[in-house]
């Protein structure tokens, strides 16, 4: 069976919910704390490709260092990775991967789109 990885911030009831959703269904999952153990700007962009998005389209637009500092800026999908791997909170949750693929787990049914 492939290992299922799930980007979570244990702060965050959707990600939270997640969590307890796949522990209920496998025994082995890897949850990956991105706000302890930051991702590099390889990381973020391999996980762009499995999600099959632009950078944006993993960015929490709402937060306030994105309104700060990027909002309304023309940026390159490098300049926005740059910007998450130095805001990790600014990368949406959950992010749920299995083997070459993944979703942003918003709701939480999209991740039927693995199974």
């Amino acid at each position: 069976m492939t290992m299922i990885t799930i980007y979570h911030n244990p702060r965050c009831g959707k990600s939270r919910d997640c969590v307890r959703h796949f522990e209920t269904i496998f025994e082995d999952i890897n949850i990956v704390q991105y706000l302890q153990a930051p991702l590099d700007h390889k990381a973020i962009t391999t996980l762009l490709q499995k999600l099959n998005c632009s950078a944006l389209e993993l960015v929490r637009t709402k937060e306030p260092i994105w309104i700060t500092n990027y909002s309304g800026k023309e940026l390159s999908e490098n300049e926005i990775i740059d910007a998450i791997v130095q805001h990790p909170i600014l990368m949406e949750r959950p992010i749920v991967v299995k083997g070459d693929k993944a979703v942003i787990a918003r709701p939480l049914e999209r991740i039927d789109d693995l199974f």
